[in-house]
């Protein structure tokens, strides 16, 4: 394919870096806090170790290499390919899923619409391996956008294409059905992965994810990493102008997620893995994380985080000015765990009693105080000891001032970030009250701080909200 054959819309943007710095995040996307991020695939059959399975299955001597033979026999007589007939969603409900995550208190959703393994989710026009032509038969991506946008939510889809470079390398070195030329375009094309990809993949990743902005106008576009290879910056570039430019034409506000330096700051949205940034951030930024310790996608054998974890880890995001994107991954058959949804549904529960701190709000001048420090970066989640009750995170907005405790604090807390000698609040305090509780609260408001009674009975489960009037 002619790398000019797909021409950028009209519109205010060009592909510069110095054109696309005109981006604005969206306010939908600064208020909206929380979404749902679904890892669902072919890898979902073999529910082994992580949704890296396709790769590490060709991995000689890797467990899964090893789990492959025992129970699936020669790679060469079954591959991965093998997978696509027994994923077949028989009991997918979109609509099912849409509501659960209404119900969680999830204002966007995103969907993984190609996996590194490079199945695609949707309708896409350019191979045969695809959920509409093969296993399910049914455009994954397509109709989870209707029954989304059907429940007042934003929608979003990932695109991990550029990893299929190298993701079926190992299988070229032993005899295996990546070598079998018949299933070339699937597998490949397989190359070592400390190589670049060259012009024709290159176009074929741009052309792919310019169908997927065409047929489903998505509000997120979420990039994985392997982007930020140097090879990608021109085709990044091209993308963020066609994709702005189409969302100026449709009228609605879009955002590009990335990861490390894949993008100029100001550009587009970072997103952060596994982890947080350790204070607030004056760019709007993104967590990406799974309520499953060990893998994305769906495994016989998960590790759940507890709910306090996850609602924990979405207040301080959001104090430092960030949201989180929270992961589930489904079976094969298109039903979600039950740990899941029940994780899920005490979400929400939490939001319905403490969601006017969360949506719409911004940061105040300090994200927060306690003795207890994140550690900033990727990766770093169980880096750190327990919140306890002297670990508040502040959320402002309006005349409004939000102090949410991550611990219950006992009898009483001592906000001493609002000390009268330290100038960060100038103002009076009016009234203070606790998110879900009809209780008058007894506080004292002067040099030491903010000491605030707690009531007697605790409004929810997990963090506790104090409302600031001024």
């Amino acid at each position: 394919m002619d790398k000019e054959s797909i021409a950028i819309p009209e519109g205010p943007f060009r592909p510069s870096w110095d054109s696309l710095k005109q981006y604005r995040v969206p306010e939908w996307y600064l208020d909206a806090k929380f979404g749902i991020f679904i890892h669902w695939g072919v890898y979902s059959v073999p529910a082994f170790e992580n949704e890296w399975y396709p790769r590490n299955m060709y991995m000689r001597n890797s467990p899964a290499y090893k789990h492959h033979l025992e129970n699936f026999g020669p790679h060469d007589k079954f591959g991965y390919k093998d997978f696509i007939p027994m994923f077949t969603a028989e009991m997918w409900d979109p609509r099912d899923w849409a509501k659960l995550f209404k119900e969680a208190g999830a204002k966007y959703v995103v969907i993984v619409a190609e996996h590194h393994d490079g199945f695609a989710m949707y309708d896409c026009s350019y191979t045969n391996w695809s959920a509409s032509k093969m296993g399910p038969k049914r455009d994954i991506v397509g109709e989870l956008t209707e029954a989304v946008r059907e429940e007042g939510l934003f929608f979003g889809v990932s695109y991990h294409r550029a990893e299929h470079w190298w993701f079926f390398e190992g299988g070229m070195e032993f005899e295996s059905d990546v070598r079998d030329p018949r299933y070339s375009d699937f597998y490949g094309p397989a190359r070592p992965h400390n190589t670049q990809p060259d012009e024709a993949f290159l176009n074929d990743w741009f052309k792919r994810a310019c169908e997927l902005v065409d047929k489903y106008k998505p509000q997120i576009f979420w990039f994985d990493w392997w982007i930020e290879q140097t090879a990608f910056e021109p085709y990044l570039r091209k993308f963020a102008a066609y994709y702005y430019n189409r969302a100026e034409q449709w009228g609605i506000d879009v955002v590009i997620n990335y990861k490390h330096k894949a993008f100029p700051e100001g550009v587009a949205v970072l997103d952060v893995e596994r982890g947080k940034l350790d204070d607030i951030s004056p760019l709007f930024w993104q967590t990406d994380t799974s309520v499953c310790r060990k893998s994305w996608g769906y495994i016989k054998d998960h590790e759940y985080k507890p709910v306090d974890s996850i609602i924990d880890d979405l207040v301080d995001i959001v104090s430092k000015n960030g949201c989180l994107l929270l992961n589930i991954a489904p079976k094969p058959d298109g039903t979600i765990p039950e740990e899941q949804r029940e994780i899920l549904q005490n979400i929400g529960q939490w939001l319905t009693v403490n969601g006017e701190a969360i949506y719409g709000s911004r940061p105040w001048r300090v994200y927060g105080e306690g003795p207890t420090r994140e550690l900033g970066g990727e990766f770093k989640e169980g880096a750190r000891p327990p919140f306890t009750g002297r670990d508040i995170r502040f959320i402002t907005k309006g005349d409004i001032l939000y102090a949410i405790m991550l611990e219950w604090p006992d009898d009483e807390v001592a906000i001493q970030s609002l000390s009268t000698n330290l100038r960060l609040y100038n103002n009076e305090v009016k009234t203070v009250q606790m998110l879900g509780s009809k209780e008058e609260l007894k506080w004292i408001h002067d040099e030491k701080g903010l000491k605030v009674e707690m009531p007697t009975k605790k409004p929810c489960d997990y963090a506790f909200t104090l409302k600031i009037l001024r």
